[in-house]
């Protein structure tokens, strides 16, 4: 252990001691991680301190934005002039999300792709 953890752990420990650690918002309750799947493993601590400065990857955007896009299109009417606008924006999202070699499962999963592939068989 070197000289600075030493001095860390000396701190932490004083501070638990003296009740500094008691009340402080969250405690006892689970951490919230976020789902880093599908960022490479050497990139995942950059993109936290990003996305902690409110900053997003652009992959994690477009991300972000087709599953916004893709809960905006469940909720209106196919025959709504704008479902076609949304429509080729999320399409047009999710190329570029292949492109970087992010999967999009998590727009249509495996489960809804097999259920509209069993419906266009039979119509």
């Amino acid at each position: 252990m070197s000289l600075l953890d030493q001095l860390a752990e000396k701190h932490i420990l004083a501070a638990l001691r003296e009740g500094e650690l008691d009340n402080l918002p969250g405690s006892g309750q689970p951490l919230q991680l976020d789902d880093e799947s599908q960022v490479p493993p050497e990139l995942r601590a950059g993109y936290r301190l990003l996305k902690n400065s409110g900053y997003l990857p652009p992959e994690l955007e477009m991300r972000r934005e087709a599953i916004e896009l893709d809960q905006l299109l469940q909720g209106i009417d196919p025959q709504d002039e704008s479902y076609e606008l949304h429509a080729s924006r999320l399409h047009l999202l999710e190329l570029r999300l292949k492109q970087t070699g992010m999967s999009t499962d998590f727009l249509r999963g495996v489960y809804g792709s097999k259920i509209k592939q069993h419906f266009s068989e039979e119509g």
